[in-house]
């Protein structure tokens, strides 16, 4: 008989305890302090939701020539979702590729002043201001937050693509033009953060590709519905 009112009252304690968890868990959500995934991707108070964009590290500081000879950096993108790529004008293979996709994403948010794109040359003795103004004319780039950087020297660039952004750039072959980087684009939010969604097993991806890579495609439509997302945060 003791037993049996044991097992009840183990009962009666979890209970209890569930009812609380549950509770508290409420609790947590109304107040906006409930985090899933990283300390970063906070449920917002007003939608009750999650961002479905994984939050990785802040873009370090930088500052750049435009093709305008106008001092451009990280804090004149700030308050703007922006797409960072780096390239370089002379480039005969893949940069005429990314640039030919990213006038699309220009075209698509053309009138969007929150909206920025920041392509930034691992050649600088060679993508002076002036070469990046004709260029920017060859290829019809017209928003007024599509910054073609340059100016710094290239072992400042070259660390803030290897290391501040974690994409490769560097000496390459001859075939490639003397240099080599990334095929990838980086999505920043209006806070300075690297920002990504992530692939059907739940990984964030960090990257979208500008270019088609064997059998995979490129991800310039998951970029354009991403910097959606972004905008309207």
């Amino acid at each position: 008989m003791s037993k049996k009112y044991s097992y009840i009252g183990v009962s009666f304690i979890i209970l209890l305890f569930g009812i609380y968890v549950v509770r508290n868990i409420d609790s947590r959500v109304e107040k906006d302090e409930l985090i899933q995934d990283n300390r970063l991707n906070k449920v917002d108070k007003n939608s009750k939701k999650t961002s479905s964009l994984y939050t990785f590290n802040k873009v370090p500081d930088f500052e750049f020539i435009n093709q305008d000879g106008k001092v451009i950096t990280n804090k004149d993108y700030k308050g703007k979702v922006h797409v960072v790529e780096f390239f370089f004008t002379t480039c005969p293979t893949i940069c005429p590729i990314m640039n030919q996709k990213m006038l699309t994403i220009q075209d698509e948010f053309q009138g969007n002043e929150n909206f920025g794109i920041a392509s930034i040359s691992i050649t600088p003795e060679i993508d002076t201001p002036e070469v990046m103004k004709e260029y920017a004319k060859v290829y019809k780039i017209t928003h007024p937050n599509w910054h073609l950087l340059t100016g710094q020297p290239e072992e400042i660039v070259y660390a803030l693509s290897n290391k501040g952004f974690k994409l490769f750039a560097g000496k390459g072959e001859e075939d490639h033009g003397g240099f080599e980087h990334s095929g990838l684009f980086a999505l920043v939010d209006k806070e300075g953060n690297i920002r990504s969604r992530k692939d059907k097993f739940g990984n964030p991806i960090m990257y979208y590709r500008a270019l088609k890579e064997q059998t995979f495609p490129d991800q310039i439509k998951e970029l354009k519905e991403d910097i959606k997302i972004l905008l309207n945060e």
